[in-house]
């Protein structure tokens, strides 16, 4: 493979996309990603990359069906561009918590998008903390998942917080806490919850001690807010001092962001993997970036660097 790497953007995420470039010192690579008058996506790629390094930069968050279609034809275009390899960088992985069945006559929805993204002719994948593990299956091209919990983590190291403890807000989240408190060492509570509905949930118990602490909630995606409002709202209650949130993928939907302005959180860390507009930063919310973290990802792939060597 010749030397030469190139990174393009669609329109999902094209701040986070400059800030990687200028991190590798590269520019970022000219296209039209727009769409017709009839609402069909239109790309056209206005420079050369016949036998490039290609890395395309693009999570599929909200409009996700729309930031979708762009990367799948992205990468078509790229690919009868004569690109030598096509990287598909999806900080955000729409669809990914629709990864099983949870009733009969349902798709697996995360497995489809992966095919979609495989057939377009991807040949990598390079994400930041899919929503389950088993999501790096689906795909039959190599992945590279990274994870933005280290990022989080230092920020609050730095924070000195007084008696932190870390919280899973649900049984799901125990493995993702425990790394993260791991990077603290401090200890680690256990919010049990239920799923009346895919989007609302009911804590149930809880185990761990958080009375006069600086409880830390640890989870990889807040969307409507409803699991991450029951979880302080169930801390407060055992007593907690302070709440804070520590959370990857700030999806944001709906009226989620009203709801932690108007909670008992002191401040929800996320990081850029989605946008976060202005009027979505209120004084409670912080946005960490991921992008020096990526840069020296794609530059690692890009020369056949260990990945894992990043988080030793």
């Amino acid at each position: 493979m010749g030397n030469r790497l190139q990174l393009f953007t669609g329109n999902a995420n094209p701040d986070l996309a400059a800030e990687i470039a200028r991190h590798m010192g590269i520019p970022l690579g000219q296209a039209l990603v727009s769409t017709f008058s009839d609402g069909e996506v239109q790309v056209r790629i206005q420079e050369n990359v016949r036998g490039s390094d290609v890395f395309v930069i693009q999570p599929t968050c909200t409009p996700v069906n729309h930031h979708l279609m762009e990367l799948l034809i992205m990468i078509d275009a790229l690919r009868r561009a004569s690109a030598q390899r096509i990287t598909a960088v999806i900080p955000y992985f729409g669809y990914a918590r629709q990864e099983r069945k949870t009733a009969g006559r349902e798709p697996i929805s995360a497995k489809l998008v992966a095919n979609l993204i495989t057939t377009a002719g991807a040949d990598r994948i390079l994400a930041i903390d899919l929503h389950a593990p088993a999501i790096e299956g689906f795909f039959d091209i190599p992945v590279d998942h990274l994870r933005a919990g280290p990022i989080l983590a230092d920020y609050f190291q730095k924070l000195s917080l007084p008696d932190p403890v870390v919280v899973a807000p649900d049984e799901g989240g125990v493995d993702r806490a425990v790394k993260f408190r791991n990077r603290l060492g401090v200890p680690l509570a256990i919010i049990a919850k239920h799923r009346p509905r895919p989007e609302d949930a009911k804590a149930l118990e809880m185990v761990g001690d958080v009375e006069g602490k600086t409880a830390i909630v640890v989870d990889d995606i807040v969307s409507t807010g409803g699991t991450l409002i029951e979880a302080v709202n169930t801390l407060v209650k055992r007593g907690a001092r302070t709440v804070y949130a520590a959370i990857v993928h700030p999806v944001f939907s709906a009226d989620a962001v009203e709801r932690v302005q108007a909670s008992a959180l002191e401040k929800v860390v996320v990081t850029n993997t989605i946008p976060v507009p202005p009027e979505k930063q209120g004084e409670k919310i912080e946005v960490l970036s991921v992008a020096p973290l990526l840069a020296q990802a794609i530059q690692r792939i890009h020369e056949h660097r260990s990945i894992s060597e990043l988080f030793r």
